[in-house]
């Protein structure tokens, strides 16, 4: 009996060896939303970007963290609908195809690689510092950045070829250790200084709506990136019409719930009134001596710890969740058919290597010319993965108006109709505060980094060259 993604798709070319497809029937709600949680990183969002929320938006933070979160549950209505008709590992880029056709989406799969290795490059730039920090502050040796980075890359993309199996493993015990050290610091600063911490003081128009709120939601909203990851694994997952809408509100509950109730704890326990000036003056040390004062050493170390932890957790989940991108491309012929094998376990092997060689590759670059890991690696190609998501947001959200509309779908305006134009237009908004406040997110570089810019355009059209030189082409064909 084969499995139903094999009866739909076009017979495979020679040169892919391995069973036909992802395995089904492998990833309950909880399984899934492990995946897109881990690669939301909550505890590197709670220490990394609440600062420069705070610097922003003062204690009007956790409000704009509570809109973020709306702000995709509303495109999850429109999404979560059209879902019923799409469960395929290609992501987005398989519902762009659904609403707008085969080009665009082929242009849109453009942005996607290169959103995704940028936004893994970046990241994977940024962990290797905190891991020397991390062991120097501890009295370890002095490893160079480039070393840790490689060693976990090697990690991440073994058990990515290994299977979904054994990344379970390794994810949730960094989870739950995520969870439980903000937990710990959430109650130690009720502890301390009682419910009062939980003021409505702070959350004034002033606050919420000031000057701050376009980096702010901007950088809110790239706590939310991961959230594609739950369409992803449809393929793999148990009724993906039931377990993908549950695991992706479970996401969205969680994650919104976990940054607003730590956020607004921490901008309680420092004063509604001194938060901005002390976040913008010491950004890196907020949380970290916030911990040390009210619980204790013990947990300011375990905090810095787990930061980095969670930064394999999260990495491990992106890593996991681009094979199957890359996987499902291949498999629609959209990128060579060698990406479409899969291991004996049903992973995406093939397209797991060489996402980690990509990756390893795009590093040594920057490396070869002395890049600083930091200031121009991460914080130019996160920036470039941002601008590309948001345009991947962007044509979804059209190609989900395109596809209800010709549909002629009336049956509930709110969820065909009212709520994909309304989340639309948000990411319009958004897409504007990502290009106005570009300089932010490149750390203040500017210069040349925005060039970079001009890749998005770029990668689009190659997307569209591509579609028309392969007919053959097929998105449809590709999923369950």
């Amino acid at each position: 009996m084969k499995h139903s993604s094999e009866q739909s798709a076009p017979p495979a070319p020679a040169e892919v060896s391995g069973p036909a497809g992802l395995r089904p029937n492998r990833l309950g709600v909880l399984a899934v939303a492990f995946f897109v949680i881990a690669a939301a990183a909550p505890i590197a969002a709670v220490v990394g970007a609440s600062p420069v929320l705070f610097a922003a938006s003062g204690p009007g933070t956790p409000v704009i963290y509570t809109i973020a979160a709306l702000l995709i549950a509303l495109f999850s209505v429109g999404y979560l609908r059209m879902s019923r008709e799409i469960t395929n590992a290609a992501g987005f880029v398989a519902y762009i195809a659904k609403g707008l056709g085969t080009r665009w989406a082929t242009g849109a799969a453009g942005i996607a690689v290169l959103t995704y290795i940028a936004l893994q490059s970046g990241l994977w730039s940024q962990f290797g510092v905190f891991a020397q920090q991390l062991v120097l502050g501890l009295g370890g040796p002095e490893v160079p950045v480039y070393a840790w980075i490689i060693a976990a890359l090697v990690l991440t993309t073994l058990l990515t070829m290994k299977g979904v199996d054994a990344s379970l493993k390794v994810l949730g015990v960094l989870i739950v250790g995520e969870t439980l050290v903000i937990g710990a610091l959430v109650v130690s600063l009720i502890a301390q200084q009682g419910w009062g911490i939980f003021s409505f003081d702070g959350f004034t128009g002033e606050t919420v709506f000031g000057p701050g709120l376009g980096i702010s939601l901007l950088f809110a909203f790239t706590c939310f990136t991961s959230f594609e990851a739950t369409v992803v694994f449809s393929e793999e997952a148990i009724n993906p019409r039931r377990t993908i809408p549950r695991a992706l509100y479970l996401v969205i509950a969680f994650v919104g719930i976990f940054y607003t109730v730590s956020t607004w704890a921490i901008s309680g326990a420092v004063g509604t009134e001194s938060i901005q000036t002390e976040a913008a003056n010491d950004p890196a040390g907020l949380i970290f001596g916030l911990a040390a004062a009210n619980a204790g050493p013990w947990l300011s170390t375990a905090m810095q710890v787990l930061v980095v932890t969670s930064f394999i957790a999260m990495l491990l989940g992106l890593s996991n969740m681009f094979a199957r991108y890359l996987f499902a491309l291949g498999r629609a012929r959209t990128l060579p058919t060698r990406l479409a094998a899969t291991s004996r376990a049903g992973a995406p092997a093939t397209a797991a290597l060489v996402n980690g060689v990509g990756v390893l590759l795009v590093i040594s670059a920057f490396q070869v010319f002395g890049a600083d890991p930091i200031g121009t690696v991460f914080a130019w190609l996160v920036a470039l993965g941002t601008a590309g998501f948001i345009t991947i947001l962007i044509l979804t959200s059209v190609a989900i108006i395109v596809h209800f509309a010709r549909q002629k779908s009336r049956d509930n305006l709110w969820v065909t109709t009212i709520a994909p134009v309304l989340s639309c237009l948000a990411f319009l908004l958004i897409g504007y505060l990502t290009i106005s406040n570009y300089d932010a997110l490149l750390g203040g570089a500017g210069g040349i980094a925005k060039w970079l810019l001009l890749l998005i355009p770029a990668v689009f059209a190659a997307g569209l060259a591509v579609a028309a030189r392969k007919p053959a082409i097929d998105y449809d064909a590709s999923g369950v």
